[in-house]
This record gives C-alpha cells, structure tokens and sequence, in this order.
C-alpha cells in the first residue's frame, strides 16, 4: 500500500515516452521514398550528414562555424550536432523544420531565447551544455511541447528569479556546474513533472524548504559536490516518491540525517559518500525502510557503531559501501548480525583486522561480493568456509606477500578473483585446487616472472585472466596448465610487461587457442612476426595501443587473424595506412586509429572509402563521426585527424580560390580531409 503514487508516476512517465516512441514511428515515412529505399536528404556544405539507422543526421560539429547553417539544412533532420563550434546566438529555424534532438555543447552561447527556437514543435532533446549561458526565457520551449530532456550543464547560470522554465513535459534535467547558489521557492513551480534532476557540483551551500515541493513526481535527485553544510529537516517533505538520492562530497557531518531522511519513505538508494560525517544515530534511517543500497564511503566514522546504526534499522539491506572510512573501532561479532539480506559488503581502505573478520563474516551466510581491499591484512580471515554463496572477492593491494593461499581453498564458488598488487612472487600451484567455478582472475602487479607448473589446471571455467605489470618477459607458459590440451580462456590482458617478442614463431601456447581477446597494450612493441598468432587465430578483439608499430610492412601478422573484430592501433607511431592490410578480415566491425601521426594523403582517401563502400558503415573508423544519442557523454571527443605535409600544404592553399578560417591551420579531422581532398581526380 505505500507504492500508489510512485506507481503513477511510472505509468505517466511510460505514457509520454510511448506517445513519443508512436510520434516517430509515425514520422518514420518521411525519411523513405515509396519504393521504401532511403531518401538522400539535403546536407550544408560544411557538415557530414548520413543515416543512423532510419534517421538523417547532420553532423557540423568541431568545424569552425560561427552560425547553424540554415541553408542546405533538411528539414527532415532528425539530429543536428553543432558541438564544438564557435556560435554565439541562434537564429530562428525554417518553418517546418522536423528536428528532433539539437545538440550545441561547447559553443559561445549566453542567453537562450524563444525567439529562437520558435517553431521546434518535434524537439524532444536539446543540449546546450558547455557554453557562456546566463540567462534562460521561461517561454524559451513553449513552441515544444514534447521536449522531454534538457542539458544546461557547465554554464553561467546564477541567480534565477521566480521560476526557470515553463515547461511541463519536461522529465530530465541537468543542470549541474552551473554557478547556481540558491533555489528560490518558486524555482520549479512550472516543470512539475520532472522525474530526474541533477544539480550537482552548484555552489548552493544550503537546501532550505520549497524549492522540492513542487516536485512529487521526483524519483531522482542528485546533490553531490554542491558545498551543502545544512539541509532543513523540511527540504524534501513532499518527496516521498524519491527513490534515489546523491549527496556525496559534500561537507553535512552535523546534520540531522534522521529528520531529513523520515520523509523519504520509497528510498531505495542513498549515497553520502564523503561528507566528513563522524557520526550517525542509531535511528539515522529508522524510516528508510525500503533502504537497499547505501554508500558511506570516504567519511571519518572512526567510532561508527556498526551494529545499532545499520543492522538494527536496515534488514532490506542489500548493499552496503564502508570502504575509506578509518573504522578504528573493532569489528564486534554483532555488528552485522541482523543485516540477514546483505549480498554486497565493501570495506576496502579500512584497517582491519584478519581475528575480527572472521567473526563478522560468519553472520554473513549470504554474502555475494566482498572487497577487503587495501586493508593492511597480512593475513586473511579464515571465515571463507562459511562464505558458500560468494561468487566475487577482491583482497587486492595487501601486503599478503605468500601467506594466504591455503585460507582461499574453500571458495568452490568464487567467480572473480582479485588478488592484484599484494607482494605476490610466488603462487603454488595448489592455490586454485578447488576453484572450479572462477571466471575471472585478477593478478596484475605482482612480480611473479614465471607461473608454477600446473597452477591454472582445474581452472575449467576460466574466462578471463589478467596479468598486467607482472615483469613478465616471457607471457604465459604452456606447462601452467598441466596436461590439458585447450583452455576456456578467451580474454587475456598482459599489458605493461616487458614482452620479448620473437622473431619467429607464436608468441601463446596452443592451450590458448580459444582466445577471443588480447590486450597487449603499452608493452613497447615495434612490430610483430606474420605468425605471432598463429596459435590464437580465433581473435575477435586485439588491443596493440600505446606502442611503438611505425608502419603498414608492420601489420603483416593481421592476414591471419580472419574473424578480427575490433582492432585497437590508436596510439603507435602510423603515418599512413592503406585498407589492403584489412583484405582478409571480412568481419572487421571497429578499427581505432586515433592518436596516430598521420599525414594527409590519398591513402586515408582510400581507407574512408573502404569503410563507406566496402564495409558499408563509417562507424569501422573509430573517431570518423560523432557517436549518436549519448546524453550526458562527453561532448568533444577524440577523432581521427591528420597533417599535411608543409610542401603539399602550401600547394593546396594555391589551388583554393578562396580561403576559409578553417583552412588556415594544416591539421584535419579526417572528416574534412576528406571532402576537400582531390585524391583520384588530381594528384596535390
């Protein structure tokens, strides 16, 4: 009976997410001609437009415009992305315009006004975060009426008197970096409907009552890093539909957390991680009682009363995060005795003590996920009999050095394994005897140079193994898995070791022939035989980043590599690359190139029409276009450029009848290369 309203909400919020999911399907038409093929729609000189998936989108961004290009704009755009340009006004849009989601973060805007985005009646997002913007119109979307997602993050903002915005359709809204220092009463009077609000890292100092009352729909709410020192125990009485709420990194730590908190009756999630709480009262959450996940994180609960604070109160307990909290007190037995439901227990970066955990963690039959990370133990707890249900254990960054491998015996159930940077040289092989069931192996930091005969035998269900940073020359030597003829393994990592890479030959066993992906980044690699992977052909994802390959002669070993899906070469030493190398690589998906020295020629030419013709999706070059729809993502991303050779540069300025800012500088997204370059046509 306590969950109506929240109910409500969640059916309101379907509703108009539906009528908007119907809206475009209606619309779905306009981008096909009757004969159902696409449609080429009009696209302005200086953007990239393509299709994502039935939807035409103009890509302008990063490309020096000062103004949206009103000319050539379809006005069956769906997306625009204007991200990273230099506009300081909008001007007013073509009537009819069908635009859907308008994107123009990192520009010079200051003000957003309605006469500028009169008319936008299909606009359903709009992100304007990253400019100048000090003022907003409330009437700015009145002509939008479907407008369900605005981002105002990282502007100018300040003092806003009355309300924000009129704008009641409106469901998510981020504000956050905005300068924001206080919310006035009537703040959100006219966008009660909003279900998701992020206000964080604002300078608001104090939450006082009547901003949050208008808002009973509210089932998000983020705080964090806002400098809040005081919360009224009123501030969130009318928010009894939260179900989540941030407040970390603040600095609340004389709050009253039980008042603030009573109203809160639905909340599932809270987080007040880093607030320099010292203490909380026993009834901190006596109302909470629907409480699942709780973060107290990074707070100075030296003295924290573990057992009357938490495992009286909150028996719907799911989660719990106590890690960096400098808990001086024991552990007492009792301590979590009563949280019968916990699954997630995290108290890395507290000093503990290996006789106090084994008395704890027998109250904890149920416990799924342990972190016992950076903990000083020397040793570990000797309660892992009791730990039947633990599928994932991480005991990393302990001074363990050879100590503890028989206390790890009896977890037949463990499926992750973190035992990285524990001082580890030797490993015997009876370490893993009995975990039948482990996936993940986590072993990165350790110097173990060489791996015991035998060591990952009965691993049957070996997924994944990491071994990053572990001096290894030599990576992985078939006797580690006994007489076994083939492994599971099909994700290795041995990244920053200082591989000996040879001359001839494989560099893995044939035990790892079921390998799909390998990391061998940062591993100071200039090149690899033609059958370096002749033991490991079923590779579906390479990673060779941040090394020091030089050329296409270099690559000779990818032919082999038939069912490569994703290969990562972004940060080598590339200044040309030629699609001839990617001949026998039928199923290549994503190729990431970014970070390369690259020089503008025809070669890249070749490489952009093999993606487009060939591969039929320009998505196989990492960094060629914008990702789509990733609201809140960053909005200048890394992309594939190149620079002209000076004397080729100076040729193409002489062939230009005129000279656009854009011009003016040798470097290029490979993007703009691309439309300006004569490659097959005239030689430059």
């Amino acid at each position: 009976m306590l969950w109506p309203s929240t109910t409500t909400a969640r059916t309101r919020t379907m509703r108009v997410l539906l009528q908007i999911s119907l809206l475009a399907i209606c619309l779905v038409g306009l981008a096909h001609s009757f004969n159902g093929e696409m449609v080429e729609q009009d696209c302005p000189v200086d953007c990239h437009c393509h299709y994502f998936r039935i939807n035409w989108v103009t890509d302008c961004s990063e490309s020096n415009l000062t103004a949206i290009p009103h000319e050539g704009l379809s006005h069956n755009v769906y997306v625009l992305d204007m991200n990273g340009n230099n506009i300081e006004q909008v001007e007013p849009f073509p009537k009819d315009i069908k635009l859907r989601r308008l994107q123009l973060a990192h520009n010079r805007l200051t003000d957003l006004t309605v006469e500028s985005f009169a008319g936008l009646t299909y606009l359903l997002d709009a992100d304007f975060s990253y400019n100048q913007i000090t003022r907003v119109d409330p009437e700015a979307f009145r002509d939008s009426p479907g407008l369900i997602t605005l981002e105002l993050q990282h502007n100018s903002l300040e003092n806003i008197e009355g309300h924000f915005l009129n704008c009641r359709p409106l469901l998510f809204l981020d504000i956050s970096t905005c300068g924001i220092r206080h919310l006035n009463p009537e703040f959100f009077r006219n966008t009660t409907n909003l279900n998701r609000l992020d206000l964080s890292q604002n300078p608001l100092g104090r939450i006082e009552p009547g901003p949050f009352d208008y808002l009973i729909s509210l089932e998000y709410l983020k705080l964090s890093a806002c400098n809040l020192t005081s919360i009224s125990s009123n501030a969130f009485a009318h928010l009894e539909n939260l179900r989540e709420l941030e407040l970390e990194d603040n600095d609340l730590n004389s709050l009253h957390w039980t008042a603030v908190l009573a109203p809160l009756v639905r909340l599932e999630h809270l987080n007040i991680r880093k607030n320099g709480i010292t203490n909380l009262p026993g009834d901190a959450f006596a109302k909470n009682l629907y409480l699942r996940q709780l973060n107290l994180a990074d707070n100075e609960l030296q003295h924290l009363n573990v057992g009357s604070t938490l495992g009286h109160n909150l028996h719907s307990l799911h989660s719990l995060d106590l890690s960096n909290c400098n808990l001086q007190d024991r552990l007492s037995e009792e301590a979590f005795r009563n949280a019968s439901k916990l699954r997630v227990l995290n108290l890395s970066g507290n000093p503990m003590f290996a006789a106090d955990l084994t008395a704890v963690l027998r109250h904890l039959p149920k416990l799924h996920k342990l972190s016992l990370s950076n903990c000083s133990l020397r040793r570990l707890p000797e309660a892992f009999e009791n730990l039947e249900h633990l599928v994932e254990l991480d005991v990393s960054h302990n001074p363990l050095s050879d100590a503890f491998v028989r206390l790890l015996n009896p977890l037949k159930s463990l499926e992750y394994l973190d035992m990285s940077y524990c001082n580890l040289g030797y490993v015997g092989n009876n370490t893993f005897i009995l975990m039948t069931e482990l996936k993940k192996l986590i072993m990165s930091g350790n110097m173990l140079h060489t791996l015991e005969h035998g060591l990952f035998t009965n691993l049957t269900k070996l997924e994944s193994l990491e071994l990053n940073d572990c001096g290894l020359k030599n990576p992985i030597d078939p006797d580690v898995f006994g007489d076994r003829v083939y492994t599971h393994i099909i994700e290795l990592k041995l990244s920053k070791n200082p591989l000996v890479i040879p001359d001839n030959g494989p560099l893995l066993p044939k035990q790892l022939s079921g390998l799909e992906r390998l990391d061998l980044s940062h591993c100071d690699i200039s090149r690899l035989n033609e059958n370096i992977f002749s033991h490991t052909r079923n590779l579906t994802h390479l990673n060779l980043s941040s090394n020091k390959i030089t050329g296409t002669d270099r690559l000779i070993f990818i032919k082999k590599l038939r069912g490569l899906e994703h290969l990562d070469l972004s940060n080598n030493n590339l200044t040309t690359i030629n699609p001839r190398v990617f001949q026998a690589n039928p199923r290549l998906l994503t190729i990431n190139l970014i970070g390369n020295p690259f020089v503008c020629n025809c070669s890249l030419v070749e490489m952009w029409d093999w993606a487009l013709n060939v591969k039929d999706d320009l998505d196989v070059l990492v960094g060629s276009q914008p990702l789509q729809f990733t609201t809140g993502a960053a909005k200048l991303r890394k992309i594939l450029s190149c620079s002209y050779h000076p004397e080729t540069y100076s040729r193409f300025l002489e062939q230009r009848p005129f000279v656009r800012k854009g011009d003016l500088t040798p470097n290029r997204t490979w993007a703009k290369y691309i439309r300006e370059s004569v490659c097959g046509r005239k030689s430059l």
